[in-house]
């Protein structure tokens, strides 16, 4: 792709806006960024632009500013059916996404995951059994990095893990990932998708572009997952932790497994694995397969898996207060991932919920919170919608505020009790991300511990 001299717009300014940005004026590109925020918003980035001589459009787009642009790259969070993207592509000027972007200058090597949940993790595990096994190894994408920041740094040789998510895979076009890894899918962004087999098909683009020689991890326990076996011409492989697989991972006797058209041979156990819940237990299983795919031997598959460390705002474990645990499981920004969450504990768990509605449904909370949960503290702009739709199963508290749940909750639990934070939602209602959110709630608890010292 050759960037010299040509204009392209940017819409976006998040991370990944920044990122491409920047990456195209270092290439020679007339560089336009578009974000329909507030200046006072975008403060801290807009003075780095502009020093690299980039033009910044802020509080709209005006309609001037998509027009005689060879190129526009979109920010994930920018839905591709806006109206300004939907003209510029009728004046046929190309629209693409940051990670197909990257994938114009990355080496071929590409370890692509994506799923509704266990993404970040299993992202990370994966670099660093890839890592481990004495390759180049260079981790982005959806997980912090941007994908073209990795670009300079690579080598020919580098293995580059990506990790993907639905708006990103819905602008790619010669995106090839030589593994790509499919965790799950239950609905989630159904206020982007609107439907849930928009959400499987934006899923399945990260198949496109692969060929026979490429492989497809895939989780044999997801029904959807199963279907989307066929979407891809690669060679399929399976990880479970159900059943036995003819190609892939599994669990036998408390030993992971992995078996191809060669034989099957032992990687590491399963009692070796430090995260919590069953759902680790199925990432830890992706990401065993992917090393193995990679050809990384399975004693440093071993030892990596050994030196793992939850994820922050992963089912991260805060403190204990007055015998009183504290989770963060800020990523749970789905219902799928509270699930999940609240499947790793056997009971007395007070839970906060809510933030920003993303079009879910939350009674299928309701079996979970029955057994395992004593109270539910709802916070945020879906706190309404879901105290309608769990007051059946569950005694709830209105708290509005994160800072209120975690007093309320604290006040409430007993010695032995689990206050997790796994909301269910997206964060943006009151916070900036779920990263700040994960902050806000660490630093709320470290506060009622420094109290109980004092």
């Amino acid at each position: 792709m050759d960037l010299n001299n040509k204009r392209v717009l940017v819409v976006g300014l998040g991370r990944s806006g920044v990122a491409s940005a920047l990456f195209l004026k270092q290439r020679g590109a007339q560089v336009t960024v578009s974000d329909s925020k507030p200046q006072e918003q975008l403060g801290e980035e807009i003075p780095v632009l502009l020093d690299h001589g980039i033009a910044v459009e802020t509080g709209g787009h005006g309609e001037r500013t998509f027009h005689g642009q060879d190129l526009i790259v979109v920010s994930p969070g920018v839905p591709v059916d806006s109206p300004p993207l939907v003209q510029a592509r009728a004046l046929g000027e190309p629209v693409i996404g940051e990670i197909e972007l990257a994938a114009q200058f990355l080496p071929k090597n590409i370890v692509a995951i994506t799923g509704s949940n266990g993404k970040t993790t299993t992202t990370t595990l994966t670099g660093e059994i890839i890592a481990a096994g004495g390759y180049a190894t260079h981790v982005g994408g959806n997980i912090g990095t941007p994908a073209v920041s990795l670009v300079d740094a690579a080598r020919p040789d580098s293995i580059i893990v990506l990790e993907v998510s639905s708006f990103q895979l819905e602008t790619i076009q010669i995106f090839r990932p030589k593994v790509a890894v499919v965790l799950n899918v239950t609905p989630d962004h159904l206020d982007r998708h609107r439907t849930f087999e928009t959400y499987v098909d934006a899923k399945a683009r990260i198949f496109e572009n692969q060929q026979a020689d490429d492989f497809a991890v895939l989780n044999g326990d997801d029904p959807v997952c199963v279907e989307l076996a066929g979407r891809t011409p690669a060679q399929v492989f399976w990880f479970s932790r159900k059943k036995e697989v003819q190609q892939g991972t599994f669990v036998r006797d408390g030993r992971i497994l992995f078996r191809d058209s060669a034989g099957q041979k032992e990687v590491t156990l399963a009692s070796e694995i430090p995260l919590k819940g069953a759902h680790n237990l199925e990432n830890s299983l992706a990401a065993v397969c992917v090393g193995v795919l990679m050809k990384c031997v399975p004693e440093r598959i071993r030892a990596a898996v050994h030196k793992f460390k939850a994820v922050e705002h992963r089912l991260e474990y805060v403190a204990t207060i007055r015998g009183v645990e504290y989770y963060n499981d800020s990523k749970a920004t789905n219902v799928d991932a509270t699930i999940k969450a609240l499947e790793s504990f056997p009971a007395n768990i007070h839970l906060i919920l809510g933030g920003k509605d993303k079009g879910s449904d939350y009674t299928v909370l309701n079996d979970l919170l029955r057994e395992r949960v004593k109270y539910v503290y709802t916070i945020g702009a879906a706190a309404a919608k879901i105290e309608s739709q769990i007051k059946e199963a569950a005694e709830t508290v209105h708290a509005e505020s994160l800072d209120n749940a975690v007093q309320r909750a604290s006040a409430n639990a007993q010695p032995g009790d689990i206050v997790l934070l796994a909301p269910a939602c997206a964060s943006f209602d009151q916070f900036r991300n779920y990263e700040h959110r994960g902050k806000v709630f660490k630093e709320l608890v470290h506060g009622l511990a420094r109290k109980e010292t004092v």
